[in-house]
């Protein structure tokens, strides 16, 4: 798992993009159709949806799978009017229901998208991996460490069987973050010495409870504010610049990890049991020490950003404005015609998407039989992420090892919809760290 910075070499966008089908074409499957099977039908899976239609020519969407019919039809009928034919879903390939994910694999698809709440990650990765398939991994991959370590073991697998193993960490694919972070592994601004990375942004949605829904489906259909299902928003969102100021440092571990964080603001019931910040720092074997703050409060101000000082220069990468410049001995700077609304929200004029990106690359792996396989690195991020919630949870410092060999579990084992299940708000210096 470790990768010298002067290894690292810039990947080229791939070639391979397919075009929107109207409605009105006509599609017809053949012998060498790509069927894509989509797990997790909210916002984020019909847009990986829309991205694996426009990747290939030859690519159809024949199965989808949700734990809610509603979310399987929108999504479903949001994508029928926009593809057209190359949405051949049957309504015997509609699964709907905790168990629905397994009855998608075992069907007849080729490629699976994996687009659910966190929680459920290990679980729908390590059957897609055993039954074959090809796989995008919608990030964060597992909520507490003996699930991540399962994740570890599937993409290890997939690799043995010649699986391509793709992961949701967009930035990744993202032409001027390629090129500037290129620059730092290649030593432009000389030995890294302070990272600071953020994502303060506004508080997000919720949706209010509806009769009849049981205690288990409000709090799936509210699955951001429960540790339990998304890891809290250190995992679930700030794992972006986390993963962003990982690859800057060439994927290293850091050694140790400490932190704090709480609920100041976002405290009333209905956001469940996590926090609304974080502050973390993590240091490394030569010294250097990366911290990173994450917020989530309305009215607070925004940064979504990674800076990196070294003995020759700074980089700066921000993702609000754009800014992608390299200061000092070695200036450089990334000119487009990007433009930024806000943290969430930019349109691309010059920069090819990268959510397009991670599957037009997917796809051509498929087709060129040359498998790619995220594991190492994506889990890796993951991992900070969650040693950084462990630390402010606790109130402990710990080691990179402690955190990959925790015993804490937060999900459980298996849920219904009937069970009574949630954890409490954790507190420093009372929540231990196991």
């Amino acid at each position: 798992m470790e990768i010298s910075r002067r290894q690292f070499t810039k990947v080229a966008g791939l070639a391979t993009v397919g075009t929107i089908i109207s409605t009105n074409s006509i599609w017809a499957s053949n012998s060498n159709t790509l069927k894509v099977g989509l797990i997790g039908c909210g916002g984020r899976g019909t847009g990986a949806a829309e991205q694996a239609l426009n990747a290939d020519p030859n690519v159809v969407l024949s199965a989808m799978a949700d734990a809610f019919s509603d979310c399987l039809e929108e999504s479903y009928n949001s994508l029928k009017k926009k593809f057209g034919d190359k949405v051949q879903v049957a309504d015997n390939k509609k699964f709907v229901g905790l168990d629905a994910y397994q009855k998608l694999i075992d069907s007849d698809v080729d490629v699976v998208l994996l687009a659910t709440p966190p929680c459920f990650r290990p679980e729908h990765l390590e059957a897609a991996v055993n039954a074959g398939k090809h796989i995008f991994c919608e990030k964060p991959f597992a909520v507490d460490a003996p699930g991540l370590r399962r994740v570890m073991v599937a993409a290890k697998k997939a690799k043995d069987k010649n699986l391509s193993l793709v992961s949701g960490f967009c930035w990744r694919h993202h032409t001027p973050k390629r090129e500037t972070f290129s620059r730092v592994l290649d030593g432009q601004i000389g030995q890294i010495l302070a990272v600071e990375g953020t994502y303060n942004t506004d508080e997000l949605w919720y949706k209010e409870r509806k009769p009849g829904w049981s205690d288990m489906e409000y709090k799936l259909r509210n699955w951001l504010y429960y540790n339990w299902l998304s890891g809290d928003h250190i995992i679930e969102q700030a794992i972006h610049s986390i993963d962003m100021f990982s690859w800057a440092m060439g994927d290293e571990a850091p050694v140790l990890i400490s932190g704090i964080g709480g609920r100041q603001k976002r405290i009333d019931k209905k956001f469940g049991n996590i926090y609304d910040h974080f502050g973390i720092t993590y240091e490394y074997a030569n010294g250097t020490k990366a911290y990173l703050f994450c917020r989530q409060q309305t009215g607070t101000t925004p940064s979504y950003a990674v800076e990196l000082t070294g003995t020759d220069g700074k980089c700066i990468v921000d993702c609000r404005t754009g800014v992608h410049e390299i200061k000092g001995k070695n200036p450089w700077k990334f000119e487009d015609e990007t433009k930024f609304t806000n943290a969430n929200a930019y349109k691309e004029t010059k920069v090819k998407n990268m959510y397009q990106v991670e599957h037009d690359e997917l796809f051509a792996s498929i087709r060129d039989s040359k498998p790619i396989n995220d594991g190492e690195w994506m889990t890796r991020s993951n991992l900070l992420a969650m040693a950084g919630r462990m630390a402010a949870y606790s109130g402990e410092t710990i080691s990179y090892e402690q955190a990959l060999t925790s015993t804490e579990v937060l999900f459980p084992e298996k849920i219904s919809w009937k069970m009574d299940y949630d954890l409490t708000v954790p507190v420093p210096g009372i929540t231990k760290f196991k």
